[in-house]
């Protein structure tokens, strides 16, 4: 039998969830379908990471919403469904059931990327993406204290922060020469390695995953410098691999709205790539929240109201929780040829300007709201401002012209 539907929205995290809410504040009166791969209805994904790890947060406040709010708006979600297959408007899941769509929006998001070592399936090893991940790994800590992460991007530092505070013994494995690379510039990096050092992390830098060793259980990671971690426990942190390969392709790229090369395909959220306005043009993926977020209202304003709706052109922004330490950032640093550091590190309470031929990009504002919140508009419009200036703390952003 197959399953009819006006709208097919395959995902059912942030981008999902949103296009949905989106489709029907913008008045569509179809049926609407959410097919996700977890057992769960659509909840927060960044938490995972920080307080639903440290058992600050329960599975029911992950929720975006309750459930009677799927149901009140005709929304029908379907968990444990894995579609395997899209075809001229036909998607069938791995089960063999067959979904027939007018419009498709790919929201699937994609999976955490997989230690390709010798030993990576080794009893003790996580990854951080999903609820069932994290359940699965704080399942695994009461056995575990020496824990060996290995990344050194946002996900691993943030888990790295909980489990020390938990007073697991922690060490940092980065491939990269210091923390933070693919994001951040040096100071930044500089800044969070001296933080987790502080709080007793162990930081290796330039250091090269050979092998993971053990009977059953992982009981230590090899070096390829031969250096040997012992490890009860260890946790990848190694990026995301998009989940686009149903559609029949290797990635997928969307216009300003979000409209796929494929008939009737939308795609959204950190699966979809796109020209970005604030990376200068370039072509990328954006992982976060607010580009699911505004990608889905943008997909669901041109399935409704066609051409004449705005196309995506959102301000990026980011968070990382860690210690005492809010990292807000907005715009993005992709291809900054210099730097600006605005206040002292050294206070705790500091920003990173980033510069591109002159004009401001980005900024990494560590607890420093004031900056995040007036920086934004300094981005949006590119403000050429004094490198002078900008370093002034005592000068408020928004008195700055430029």
């Amino acid at each position: 039998m197959t399953d009819m539907t006006n709208i097919l929205i395959v995902g059912a995290g942030q981008a999902g969830a949103q296009a949905a809410i989106s489709l029907r504040q913008e008045g569509f009166e179809g049926r609407i379908t959410i097919v996700g791969e977890e057992a769960d209805l659509p909840y927060e994904r960044p938490p995972l990471s920080k307080d639903y790890l440290a058992g600050e947060r329960t599975a029911d406040r992950l929720l975006l919403r309750p459930p009677a709010f799927w149901a009140e708006r005709d929304i029908r979600i379907l968990t444990a469904t894995r579609i395997a297959h899209v075809d001229r408007g036909v998607a069938t899941a791995d089960d063999g059931r067959i979904f027939a769509f007018g419009t498709l929006i790919w929201a699937a998001g994609g999976h955490a990327r997989r230690l390709a070592c010798p030993g990576a399936d080794l009893g003790g090893v996580h990854v951080i993406r999903t609820r069932h991940d994290d359940d699965d790994l704080r399942a695994d800590l009461h056995i575990a204290q020496r824990i060996v992460i290995i990344g050194g991007g946002y996900v691993g530092l943030e888990a790295a922060a909980v489990l020390v505070k938990q007073g697991k013994q922690v060490t940092v494995v980065e491939a990269q020469p210091r923390l933070l690379a693919r994001v951040a510039a040096e100071p930044v990096s500089a800044f969070y390695k001296a933080a987790h050092e502080a709080h007793g992390v162990e930081i290796l830098l330039d250091a090269q995953v050979a092998a993971l060793e053990g009977a059953h259980r992982v009981s230590s990671v090899r070096l390829a410098d031969g250096r040997l971690l012992p490890a009860d426990l260890v946790i990848a942190g190694i990026g995301l691999v998009p989940s686009v390969a149903p559609l029949g392709v290797e990635a997928v790229t969307v216009d300003g709205h979000c409209r796929s090369d494929l008939p009737h395909v939308y795609a959204i959220g950190d699966c979809a790539a796109h020209a970005n306005a604030f990376a200068g043009g370039a072509v990328i993926r954006l992982e976060s929240v607010q580009n699911a977020v505004d990608m889905a209202k943008a997909a669901a304003a041109h399935i409704v109201q066609g051409d004449s709706a705005k196309p995506y052109r959102a301000c990026p922004w980011f968070w990382s929780n860690q210690y005492d330490l809010k990292l807000q950032t907005v715009g993005l640093s992709i291809g900054h040829d210099g730097w600006v550091v605005r206040g002292d590190p050294a206070s705790g309470s500091w920003s990173l300007v980033y510069l591109r031929a002159g004009a401001v990009i980005a900024l990494d504002c560590i607890n420093a709201p004031k900056d995040y919140v007036q920086g934004k508009a300094l981005v949006e419009r590119g403000a050429r401002i004094s490198p002078a200036l900008l370093a002034d703390a005592g000068v408020p952003l928004k008195q700055m012209e430029g």
